[in-house]
């Protein structure tokens, strides 16, 4: 199984800072946020972090390569603390498709079709972050206990905020799970059939890949996740694990990517 992970974006909510870097690599405490994501990715039941990347984007790239030289020099210094963190990010499974053109979040899965064949896959939005990593193997339990059913990560929002997100509708089938009737994307509060947003965490059946290849440009002439997600709940049953919002944090704005760095920093310094 492969975890995929989105990261052709411009990043423009961070312009300037992302103008020479992309935004994956801002540094969360003490590594890019990228890495987090591809440490969770590995720490579930995948066997190859996929990262769908703009050719542009080399320092994501660079900074998953081993740099032996750059190791030695730190050993030389007596920094073995730097060369074991250098090491490990260099040697960590990695591999890389293109996204050439920004046609979307469903485009760009679609990208690593070849990578995951006919196997289930994840799909991890480089916005959010899950240290302690149990997120996916808890979805991987919940597939494994329906036949193999994609599942989502949904998370309870204020009323306030329900309109911002896709919000799942369905019904509570055990203690934090829920069976997935339809996804309602952004809908005013009196139309949210819950208040259970999409959160950024997918294990996604073998059919979802194939949909995308026939889903039609949407909103803003991008192919939609959303809109295979849809379609295959025609054919197949859907899940969604409901987890807390301490679970994972947003570092998809300026103002969450600092407060982020702010509760993880003193998670690691007490």
């Amino acid at each position: 199984m492969k975890a995929l992970i989105p990261a052709a974006g411009m990043g423009t909510r961070f312009l300037p800072a992302t103008k020479a870097q992309p935004k994956e690599m801002l540094l969360v405490v003490d590594r890019p946020a990228i890495q987090y994501v591809v440490e969770e990715g590995l720490a579930s039941s995948a066997d190859e972090v996929v990262i769908i990347n703009s050719r542009e984007k080399r320092a994501i790239e660079d900074h998953f390569t081993p740099a032996p030289e750059l190791e030695a020099a730190l050993r030389a210094k007596g920094k073995d603390a730097f060369a074991d963190a250098v090491a490990h990010a260099g040697n960590l499974n990695v591999s890389y498709v293109y996204q050439d053109e920004p046609l979307g979040l469903g485009h760009a899965i679609r990208c690593a079709a070849e990578k995951t064949g006919d196997e289930a896959f994840y799909v991890l939005l480089g916005d959010v972050l899950v240290p302690d990593n149990a997120m996916l193997p808890r979805m991987k339990e919940i597939s494994d206990e329906h036949a193999g059913a994609s599942v989502i990560a949904v998370v309870p929002v204020p009323d306030d905020q329900v309109s911002r997100f896709g919000v799942i509708a369905g019904s509570e089938v055990a203690a934090g799970v829920w069976k997935v009737d339809s996804l309602v994307e952004k809908p005013a509060l009196e139309d949210a059939p819950s208040n259970l947003a999409v959160f950024g965490r997918y294990l996604l059946s073998p059919r979802v890949m194939e949909l995308l290849a026939d889903v039609e440009p949407g909103v803003g002439g991008e192919i939609q996740l959303t809109d295979a997600l849809d379609a295959v709940l025609q054919e197949e049953e859907m899940y969604a694990l409901v987890i807390d919002p301490a679970d994972g944090f947003d570092t998809g704005t300026v103002e969450s990517w600092l407060e982020t760095n702010n509760i993880l920093f003193k998670r690691a310094h007490g």
